[in-house]
Order: C-alpha cells, then sequence, then structure tokens
C-alpha cells in the first residue's frame, strides 16, 4: 500500500483531470477572491440629483465610495463630488464651476456648509430660482444619503442662507404631487 499522500495526490490529479472540473474550481475561486475584494473595499452608493440642460428634467446619477469611519469626512466627499457635477454631459451643474466648499462641519445631526461666494451666482439654471434651486437640491441629496443628517445649514461667504424657505420645506411631511423647490417659493 501507498503512502497516504500518495493516495491524496492521487485523487486530485483524478478530480483535476476533468475539464469541467478544473472550470468548477476557478469559478469558485474567482468567486472568491472577487467576495473577499468587494468586502475589504467597503464601497457605499450614493445617488445625486441634476437637472436637463434641455428639457430640464431630473437626472439621478449612482457614484460609489469608499466608506470612511468619520460621517464627517464621507458628507465633505458627497458636497465636494456634488460640486464637480454631472458625469452626463447633457446635465447642467447644480452651481458655478469654481465654486469651493470651504468649510464643512458635522456636530449633534447638523451639518453646516460654508461655500465660496461665487456659488450665489445665477449662472447656473436659466430660471429665477437657479441659486435656491441648487442649494435644495445639494439640501435634499444630503439628507436623503445621510439618514443620520437631522438638519443642513448652507452658508456663503459665513451667511446663512435660505433659512425661511428650506424651515418650511423641510417641516412639512412629504407631499409628492407638488415639487417640494415650487411649493417653497410660493409660501
Amino acid at each position: 500500500m501507498g503512502s497516504p499522500a500518495a493516495f491524496i495526490l492521487k485523487a486530485v490529479l483524478r478530480f483535476y483531470s476533468s475539464k469541467r472540473n478544473r472550470y468548477l474550481v476557478l469559478l469558485i475561486l474567482i468567486s472568491l477572491i472577487a467576495f473577499y475584494e468587494y468586502a475589504m473595499l467597503g464601497l457605499v452608493r450614493r445617488t445625486f440629483v441634476f437637472y436637463s440642460s434641455l428639457e430640464g428634467a431630473t437626472i439621478v446619477e449612482d457614484r460609489m465610495f469608499h466608506g470612511s469611519a468619520s460621517r464627517e469626512t464621507d458628507i465633505r466627499r458627497y458636497v465636494e463630488e456634488a460640486l464637480l457635477g454631472p458625469v452626463s454631459p447633457v446635465a447642467d451643474h447644480l452651481f458655478p464651476r469654481d465654486t469651493r466648499l470651504l468649510t464643512l462641519l458635522y456636530r449633534d445631526g447638523t451639518v453646516y456648509a460654508d461655500f465660496s461666494e461665487n456659488s450665489a451666482l445665477p449662472a447656473v439654471f436659466p430660471s429665477e430660482n437657479g441659486v435656491f434651486t441648487g442649494f435644495l437640491t445639494l439640501n435634499e441629496g444630503i439628507r436623503r444619503n445621510f439618514p443620520f443628517v437631522s438638519d443642513v445649514k448652507l452658508f456663503i461667504g459665513g451667511n446663512e442662507i435660505f433659512f425661511n424657505e428650506f424651515y418650511v420645506i423641510f417641516a412639512e411631511s412629504a407631499d409628492n404631487t407638488i415639487k417640494t423647490g415650487q411649493k417653497a417659493l410660493t409660501n
């Protein structure tokens, strides 16, 4: 009789002699590597809303981000990505291209974000509500992607903006029959 190692080696060689078995083992190995990589990367999906430059329809984009241990860092990455603008060439930016995020803080469920002064320029949307629409969309995006955020306070050059309008929108329950931005402007 042969040794147990020789017996195991013969069994393995017999198993791998079949083409089907080799492919099955490779498929399992590739699947395990892919699952391990997915689990270790820690990617998180975030959604962004932009508006079509042609008909004004909403365009939703999904992007994958590396998660971090800090909620503030995750929110900062989201806002900076929103400032970069859409991937789609038919979508408009929410803010002028040279808008910068000056500071962002997340404290006790509230996000404080201060933007450069040129973000107040209405060069993005052709409507008279362009600046408001951009900041409202960003505010809603932060709340949608980060459910732990209870309030978002936006600033331009250190001055809080649209406090009353945002308060009206987010104080009421969700109403899908009227566009929220238009509803706030009529109140």
